[in-house]
């Protein structure tokens, strides 16, 4: 137990102390901010613990994080078991995502897509649709940003191989953003 806290403590102390992912942080929550204050909407998505990340998320920002303010646009792809068993079933695993990008996104919104691989199927189609769209692609990835680095118009990396220290860290990046949303609003 007390190696796994360590590890978890040692990677949050080197990240929160690199310049270049400090960086990519507050560039993503200011054009989230932003985003949200112009009437915009994110939506968000991502696979077993990275699917509950992106309900936790989108939670955050309709009802609040810490303060009471107006409710934000935001959803989780992931949370709709309809949708996604209808669209798994018709039309593959791999289009589940990117069908409700298609269906519910406009311009300027932003797609936040969750992996810790970076390499998830779905997440990558659903970054291919929302580029079409003109719609902003984030990625919360882990590893080197697998394939989804290259479809993001910006991504932040967490540089560990180990998928529960990689969710660690989203949590705490997402709590992040939260309050950071929260407060310039």
């Amino acid at each position: 137990m007390s190696n796994h806290l360590q590890k978890s403590s040692d990677l949050k102390k080197q990240l929160a102390s690199d310049e270049h992912f400090n960086k990519v942080f507050s560039e993503m929550g200011k054009a989230m901010s932003d985003a949200l204050k112009a009437g915009h909407k994110i939506l968000i998505a991502g696979n077993g613990g990275s699917a509950s990340q992106s309900q936790h998320f989108a939670a955050e920002l309709v009802g609040r994080y810490k303060l009471d303010r107006a409710p934000q646009a935001a959803i989780s792809l992931a949370a709709d078991v309809a949708t996604i068993t209808s669209l798994s079933n018709d039309f593959g695993y791999e289009k589940v995502f990117s069908k409700q990008v298609e269906a519910l996104s406009a311009p300027k919104d932003i797609f936040l897509g969750l992996s810790t691989s970076g390499n998830s199927a779905n997440i990558v189609e659903a970054l291919k649709t929302a580029h079409s769209l003109g719609i902003q692609c984030f990625g919360l990835v882990g590893n080197d940003g697998g394939l989804m680095r290259g479809l993001c118009d910006m991504a932040l990396i967490i540089p560990e191989s180990d998928t529960p220290l990689i969710q660690e860290v989203h949590l705490s990046v997402l709590h992040m953003w939260a309050d950071m949303i929260e407060q310039s609003l």
